[in-house]
């Protein structure tokens, strides 16, 4: 759940910076840019649930909760960037 939240403050920032006509995105201010920021949303999910399940210090099931938090975050980023994609191609 934690990791699901840290996507989804993430993926709220990434939009409503979009919408609000943030042009530069780390360096890129391609129209597209707005895909590299919730790329980088992603990566810091994904080491979030490692560092949480790690932290945890529960072998049993380790790959399952691991897999299940990532997942969980890719289907927050998909939801975002549906939403972006006005912005980014039009």
């Amino acid at each position: 759940m934690l990791v699901w939240a840290i996507a989804a403050v993430g993926a709220v920032l990434v939009v409503s910076g979009a919408y609000s006509g943030t042009g530069a995105w780390f360096g890129d201010a391609s129209s597209l840019g707005v895909y590299g920021a919730l790329c980088v949303v992603f990566a810091a999910s994904v080491l979030a649930a490692l560092i949480v399940e790690l932290a945890s210090r529960k072998p049993g099931g380790f790959v399952t909760r691991t897999s299940t938090s990532i997942a969980g975050a890719a289907v927050v980023m998909l939801i975002a960037a549906i939403a972006v994609a006005p912005v980014a191609f039009g």
